[in-house]
């Protein structure tokens, strides 16, 4: 570990545990503050972004990263009054620390209390998206967890100005321990990172499919995330056509360099020559690649649409995150769900139809964190789910799955309260009965 390591992550872990214990109003009134800083500090944000994409756009020209990542990267005052809402709309979230889960009496006077804390350090290492930066720390601040940030160099510039803002605004509040927030700027400090598992509780990575992968496959520590986000949209043969056609192109074009855009078209042959031609061609017209099985490439070419390239079976498991997208036909629902599970990533899978016994077929058989009924699957994201904002998307199967806002930076104690009870009293001959009874009690009643 380097000594830069020890100096920022050993100070974050201490001040986790104060950080814990802070209250909401405290909270309340740092989350306020830096949402006037990133509102009064515009210029300097915008003027460092611009460096940042000027040195991107350098390593695109030299094939080092993609089109994806440069405009992941851009950060407009679009983008800052997004930062600045999202920060707010954590502020207007309910404090989901010290929430008693349930209360259990296991006898008369000893009482078994489930109390929602923090995990405690979070480590998170994203590429691109300097807006990462107050999404996470907003949401960990109100959470009550310390944080960790290692962003890439290619958002060198933009990620230490907004850091830099927003610790500063939580430093003249006073009374919250700014140290509990640290910025990692060395490509060392990464396996640095990876190897603190006694430090980091959880890892959130956020980026390219092979960096998540590489962070899953070298540390001990818990990751929360997803190594894809192969999408797709089902067109059954009883959907509205208007209705595919507009959830189709949004899932695509509203903004293909994410992980919840569509990858993969299939089509139910039933409606396939009706549907494909007119939604073909609106893609090609936005300036989508669009690459075809045999069966759909036929139909295009009877039309005469002509440029259009062939899908390979590589394709079905490609995420693109470009204007880029694979079509195939399918003869069935079932079809359809099969191909999802085999090739999907597990993130976000939709169907367009009017038939209610398919749509719960599918909600039901789709192995997918969120499914979609006839809406664009760009709504899997933490704010437009309620929750503020994200501290990214997980395909896991435990702790927490889809958009994640705060309740994955959550975990639970046991609080046991007692009057000089003993195990010994519950145990041999004579031994006194647990009465394991659910009480409607609050711990923040007792304590």
């Amino acid at each position: 570990m380097t000594d830069n390591t020890e100096k920022k992550v050993i100070p974050a872990k201490d001040a986790s545990i104060k950080l814990a214990s802070i209250n909401t109003l405290l909270k309340n009134k740092g989350l306020e503050a830096m949402a006037e800083a990133l509102d009064q500090n515009r210029n300097s944000i915008l003027k460092a972004n611009r460096k940042d994409l000027e040195y991107a756009e350098q390593l695109k020209n030299q094939g080092k990263i993609s089109q994806a990542l440069v405009d992941r990267l851009k950060v407009n005052d679009s983008k800052i009054d997004g930062m600045i809402a999202g920060i707010r709309d954590v502020m207007e979230l309910e404090d989901p620390t010290g929430k008693t889960l349930s209360c259990l009496e296991l006898d008369e006077g000893l009482e078994l209390y489930q109390v929602s804390c923090p995990i405690g350090l979070i480590g998170v290492i994203f590429e691109s998206r300097p807006d990462v930066v107050p999404q996470i720390m907003s949401l960990c601040l109100k959470s009550g967890n310390a944080t960790i940030f290692k962003g890439g160099s290619e958002a060198f510039n933009s990620n230490r100005t907004i850091f830099n803002i927003l610790k500063e605004a939580i430093e003249e509040i006073g009374d919250i321990p700014a140290k509990a927030f640290q910025l990692m700027e060395t490509r060392e400090e990464v396996m640095d990172i990876l190897a603190l598992d006694s430090y980091i509780d959880l890892l959130i990575p956020r980026g390219s499919n092979a960096f998540v992968k590489f962070i899953q496959d070298n540390t001990r520590i818990p990751v929360l995330g997803h190594a894809d986000g192969i999408c797709h949209v089902y067109v059954d043969n009883e959907a509205d056509i208007e209705k595919a056609i507009d959830v189709c192109y949004d899932s695509k074009v509203q903004y293909p360099a994410v992980c919840n855009a569509m990858e993969t078209l299939l089509v139910n042959s039933d409606i396939a020559s009706k549907f494909l031609p007119e939604m073909i061609e609106k893609f090609v017209k936005a300036g989508v690649e669009v690459r075809l099985d045999e069966k759909t490439y036929t139909i295009a070419e009877d039309k005469g649409i002509r440029g259009l390239k062939k899908a390979s079976e590589e394709d079905w498991s490609t995420e693109y995150n470009d204007l880029i997208l694979s079509v195939k036909m399918v003869d069935s629902m079932n079809e359809a769900i099969d191909h999802i599970n085999r090739y999907g990533s597990h993130h976000t899978d939709c169907i367009v139809t009017k038939s209610k016994d398919k749509r719960r077929t599918f909600t039901e058989l789709v192995d997918s964190s969120s499914v979609m009924v006839n809406a664009s699957t760009r709504f899997a994201d933490g704010f437009r789910y309620g929750k503020g904002a994200e501290v990214g998307i997980s395909t896991n199967k435990i702790h927490a799955r889809g958009p994640v806002g705060m309740e994955g930076l959550l975990i639970y104690k046991y609080i046991l309260l007692g009057n000089g009870d003993r195990v010994s009293d519950y145990t041999g001959d004579k031994a006194k009965k647990f009465t394991h009874r659910k009480l409607d009690k609050q711990i923040s009643d007792i304590i």
